[in-house]
């Protein structure tokens, strides 16, 4: 199996894909019938949710086109599993270039660099195989704009009477996706009601639906700071093992330091200080978006989802409690507790504005990238209040 770059790439995407399919955990047993009313649930809530946070937050798409291009698509695993690495070669696209320029001046690099893209394709496939499992639903910001095949577990095109086939494949950008197997194993696992917790996951996920066509500069801002890290990325091997032994000074993060000061992720312990400030940068708009998406999904909630109350406790219950020591490490490895994070710094932000100024003023932090909270004022909603609205 080659890469799509022809060996110009940094990871061998469809066997990332294969990998991922592979090794990820099968979805929770489920009849074809009832498969059908899920997906058919999840759609009609998708759209009922959609003038529930318009009406909420009094954001408005800023145009039917740009709404009509952003679908809500349910998927299954592998569907999820396609549809990041689409986006991942999406938004890497910097990265891959400056890669390509090096290998070009370095003796015999293409050789390696194939064998390095079959060794990232597998460690990819196995993180998403363990993402797979956890995302209830996702705002694709970097969805590419090509329509791309939608391959099944073994590479050839799904079936239209296959089980696959009951989840559409994510194939448009700007795309909103509900991983319904997820859906339907938190639902059970926390013993909720199914129609309820269905409503509010999507509450949560129109939400940033909404933020990103009511908000025409959001995406090309956010992604313009994405590609600005990654181009400040550092290529040098050597230098990259010197950060990472001196961040996490010869242990695992999590295992090596008792003291809490080991950096919480991987990507943490390699970045540049030029990297650093892009990424608080990008921490405190990310905490915004999640940290705006709880507030309204709980502040509809008593209004259309009777169970909201036993819903949240259970659910911060559930995000709070973790799971195993592997699954704990892994979560911090790849920045899943960040995120945690970020929900609940990103909500107390939104509440704390909400509370001084209203729902209207506090939707000025929408007008530009200079409006939005910094990584201080994140925790300090005061400070934003009087640097907007005075």
């Amino acid at each position: 199996m080659t890469s799509a770059s022809g060996g110009a790439d940094m990871v061998d995407w469809e066997l990332a894909v294969a990998t991922a399919t592979r090794l990820a955990r099968s979805g929770p047993e489920i009849t074809r019938g009832e498969a059908r009313e899920v997906v058919a649930e999840l759609r009609r809530h998708a759209l009922e949710a959609e003038e529930h946070v318009r009406s909420y937050t009094g954001m408005r798409s800023s145009s039917l086109l740009e709404e009509a291009a952003t679908p809500v698509l349910v998927v299954d695993r592998p569907g999820w599993v396609r549809a990041n690495v689409a986006g991942f070669r999406t938004v890497t696209r910097p990265l891959v270039e400056k890669l390509a320029a090096r290998r070009r001046d370095t003796p015999g690099a293409a050789v390696f660099g194939s064998l390095g893209e079959k060794a990232t394709g597998v460690e990819l496939g196995a993180v998403l195989a363990f993402l797979s499992t956890k995302v209830l639903g996702q705002y694709e910001t970097f969805a590419p704009v090509e329509p791309e095949a939608a391959p099944g577990p073994t590479g050839e095109p799904v079936a239209p009477d296959s089980p696959a086939a009951l989840f559409e494949q994510p194939r448009q950008p700007g795309r909103l996706l509900l991983v319904a197997p997820n859906i339907v194993q938190a639902e059970r696992e926390l013993d909720v009601a199914p129609h309820d917790f269905r409503l509010w996951v999507c509450l949560h996920e129109e939400t940033h639906r909404t933020q990103f066509t009511a908000v025409p500069w959001l995406r090309d801002h956010i992604q313009a700071e994405v590609q600005a890290f990654l181009t400040e990325t550092d290529l040098d091997a050597a230098a990259l093992l010197d950060r990472a032994r001196d961040a996490f000074g010869g242990g695992l993060p999590g295992l090596g330091r008792g003291d809490g000061s080991a950096p919480g992720t991987l990507l943490e312990a390699v970045q540049s200080p030029a990297q650093r400030e892009i990424l608080g940068r990008l921490t405190a708009v990310m905490s915004l978006l999640e940290g705006h998406a709880d507030v309204v999904m709980d502040g509809v909630g008593p209004a259309v989802v009777p169970s909201v109350a036993e819903i949240r406790e259970k659910f911060q219950r559930r995000r709070d409690r973790g799971a195993t020591r592997i699954d704990q490490l892994l979560r911090r490895l790849l920045g899943m507790d960040a995120k945690l994070r970020q929900y609940q710094d990103g909500a107390v932000f939104v509440r704390g504005v909400v509370d001084r100024v209203g729902m209207a003023d506090f939707n000025r932090v929408w007008t530009s990238p200079n409006t939005l909270p910094t990584k201080e004022e994140i925790h300090d909603p005061a400070a934003w209040v009087a640097r907007v609205i005075g």
